[in-house]
């Protein structure tokens, strides 16, 4: 499976959302909004939240996504994502990575690279 790293570190094409919406698939993107609604308590949330073509570029955005603070600071520094920003490591990131730890991994890996 490719990679899209998403601002935050996220690997976009892990998410069922963005594989639904690639293969464009009305019903498995149907089954991913119904357990969505159940797992963020969110009983209206519907089929256009999981539509996603991932966080980097301008295609549809999704969900949280689109409403990310951690992407909207990634635009505006103009970055590939959080792992080249020269603020690397600001408190948007960092609640962010209280949730999704595996995201710190991924950004700290390419911070690595770059050395």
């Amino acid at each position: 499976m490719s990679k899209l790293i998403a601002y935050c570190g996220l690997n976009c094409a892990e998410c069922d959302g963005y594989k639904a919406t690639q293969a464009n698939d009305l019903e498995f993107m149907e089954r991913i909004a119904a357990e969505w609604r159940v797992q963020y308590n969110s009983p209206n949330l519907g089929i256009e939240t999981v539509t996603c073509d991932g966080c980097i570029g301008d295609g549809r955005h999704g969900g949280y996504c689109a409403e990310c603070p951690v992407r909207a600071c990634g635009i505006e520094h103009g970055v590939v994502n959080c792992a080249y920003c020269p603020d690397y490591g600001c408190d948007k990131l960092t609640m962010f990575f209280g949730m999704a730890p595996q995201a710190r991994e991924t950004l700290e890996a390419i911070r690595s690279a770059m050395v």
